[in-house]
């Protein structure tokens, strides 16, 4: 009797702290001798970024559920948390380690090159483009320009419908390649749709401080933005905030977030879960190896979000008219690079 009341609080014991909600890090799933252990080191956004971060997080919830994996995530609170957070996976034998984002590009090329054996992935970053160029590691990229030439669009016919001159605003988190493909191509597509368009473009210098983003894009919609699309991760729902404050449309990013509520006009969607799970799928199956993956329109890595119900549907049939030409590549060379 005392053998088994001992043996069900060590079992009370392991769920409790399974179950426990550290800010560094969260561990689930078994860890049987052929369970594939999987890591996952969030830039300083973290999991609540409502985005970026989250997506990721979502794609290793995934792969525990239909992969059997074990997973282990560690939230870094400052860049210099990188190199050390994606070394304790190598240590301890993880059979893959995922970066998130393109902040953790250096701390992931100087890991993968000092831990030759071990398994390496990160979002947005090109592992052509690392010093090293480690054999071990795979970059998962995005074709955000399609995306954001949509919602450019969308919003150019919004804009051009709205009396007055015609402005839009954007807000990076930094002037980074995968947040300026996202603007290159908004402004491109709004353009298209409306080449007398203003567009506003300001860079935070954060991902995280709201109050940031806030201000920037209350003074772009000062100077005339109609439509305020955000890149900055956490930041940009502070720049959301403004749209909903002084009744413009505000564009999501990354995640569907028209869940903010109707003053989200779409969202230029990045599936960074999907990219995540087919990354640990390739070492579940034996199938991993270095170099780059690109997600694009075509097969479905980025999309356009919900768009409104008061939009037009005369305007939304155009949108995926040229959701449409981008795929049959009718629409090439979108900008990739903001001037």
């Amino acid at each position: 009797m005392k053998s088994s009341l001992a043996i069900l609080g060590v079992l009370v014991l392991l769920v409790a702290v399974g179950c426990g909600s550290g800010k560094k890090s969260s561990a689930t799933s078994s860890t049987g001798a052929n369970t594939a252990k999987i890591g996952l080191v969030t830039d300083i956004g973290g999991l609540n970024d409502r985005g970026f971060n989250h997506l990721s997080y979502v794609g290793l919830q995934r792969a525990q559920r239909e992969l059997g994996i074990a997973q282990r995530v560690y939230q870094a609170k400052s860049t210099q948390e990188y190199v050390p957070n994606l070394s304790t996976f190598s240590r301890q034998a993880y059979d893959l380690t995922i970066g998130v984002g393109f902040t953790e590009a250096t701390a992931i090329d100087t890991v993968a090159t000092t831990f030759p054996k071990s398994k390496f992935a990160i979002v947005d970053v090109d592992q052509q483009q690392e010093t090293h160029k480690p054999p071990n590691l795979l970059g998962l990229l995005f074709k955000e320009q399609e995306t954001g030439y949509l919602v450019g669009y969308l919003a150019g016919l919004e804009e051009k419908r709205r009396p007055g001159k015609d402005v839009i605003g954007s807000v990076g988190g930094q002037k980074q390649p995968p947040v300026d493909r996202f603007i290159a191509g908004y402004q491109a597509g709004a353009k298209a749709a409306d080449p007398g368009i203003i567009t506003l473009n300001n860079y935070s210098e954060d991902f995280s401080d709201q109050a940031k983003c806030k201000q920037i894009a209350l003074n772009q919609i000062e100077q005339g933005a109609g439509v305020i699309f955000q890149v900055a991760g956490g930041c940009g729902l502070g720049a959301l905030d403004a749209a909903k404050e002084k009744g413009v449309w505000g564009i999501g990013v990354d995640a569907d977030q028209s869940f903010l509520g109707p003053h989200i006009l779409t969202s230029a969607v990045k599936r960074v879960d999907t990219a995540v799970f087919d990354a640990i799928k390739l070492v579940v199956e034996g199938k991993f190896k270095g170099g780059n993956i690109v997600f694009g329109l075509k097969d479905n890595g980025v999309a356009i979000g919900k768009i409104s119900p008061k939009v037009p549907k005369s305007e939304v049939a155009k949108v995926m008219q040229i959701r449409a030409d981008i795929i049959a590549g009718k629409i090439k060379n979108i900008p990739t690079t903001v001037k």
